[in-house]
């Protein structure tokens, strides 16, 4: 097993751009995005319908890279007001919106032949109706500023590939890249750019309580590198893709992991 890299420090890559990032309360991916942004000099708004758990993560954050440059308000992806809330709030707060990340996403595993309909609606919900609304609202704002932008969708190699127990997340991540892709070419007329990152397992407390120990030992001895990903190693990813490093690419789906396929 290859032990973790050092972690990576800021290198000023989203100085001044005002960010929207979802789901970021806690230490997953999300939280991390919201960290590697701040420490690349960004302002950002983050949001995740825990609202306790994302006072908490503001409060963290504030302290150690100072209030003025994080606000937080809590978001449910799947309510359509609190969507228009949440990025007009943003704009209020930052005067604009430069980028977008889409984090909001919710798993699960249940066979298909027991799988209910309000399991399956939940996580499509969630997962890819969610990234659709906030796409939606963030490509309103583009247009309407003509300024550009960037928005960052979070898929999953199981959008590639099958895996037992996780229909509804396959086909919600899966609708993340198809929406990715063509909202890349809508959005291309008005100078936004729109990908998506592409995890496996990066490992988190929320991933051990809904995960069990065999599967996340099956999924980590087939990554490449025999380890999980850290959060922050997606992150990283994230920063690049919203950053100006990546300014000809869009519609790309890229993978952090060796099993895509």
């Amino acid at each position: 097993m290859t032990p973790p890299p050092a972690y990576v420090p800021g290198h000023g890559l989203l100085a001044g751009r005002g960010a929207v990032i979802t789901a970021a309360a806690g230490a997953g991916i999300g939280g991390a995005t919201a960290r590697r942004f701040l420490e690349e000099g960004a302002r950002i708004l983050i949001s995740d319908a825990h609202a306790r758990r994302l006072k908490e993560t503001e409060a963290a954050l504030a302290a150690e890279f100072g209030a003025a440059r994080i606000d937080s308000l809590p978001c449910d992806v799947t309510d359509e007001t609190q969507v228009h809330q949440l990025f007009d709030t943003a704009v209020r707060l930052h005067g604009g919106l430069d980028v977008v990340v889409n984090n909001a996403g919710l798993g699960g595993t249940a066979q298909l032949v027991d799988m209910t309909d309000d399991q399956w609606t939940r996580v499509l919900d969630v997962t890819l109706n969610g990234t659709f609304r906030c796409t939606r609202a963030a490509l309103r704002h583009f247009k309407d500023a003509g300024a550009g932008g960037v928005i960052v969708n979070n898929a999953s190699v199981v959008g590639w590939r099958a895996q037992a127990g996780q229909a509804h997340y396959a086909a919600a991540k899966a609708g993340v890249m198809a929406l990715t892709r063509c909202a890349a070419i809508e959005a291309a007329a008005y100078d936004v750019r729109v990908n998506a990152v592409s995890p496996s397992l990066a490992m988190h407390p929320h991933l051990v309580k809904v995960t069990s120990a065999e599967l996340l030992a099956e999924l980590t001895e087939r990554e490449a590198f025999g380890r999980y990903a850290e959060p922050w190693e997606i992150a990283n990813v994230i920063v690049f893709l919203a950053s100006g490093y990546s300014s000809y690419m869009t519609g790309e789906t890229v993978s952090v992991s060796s099993q895509h396929a």
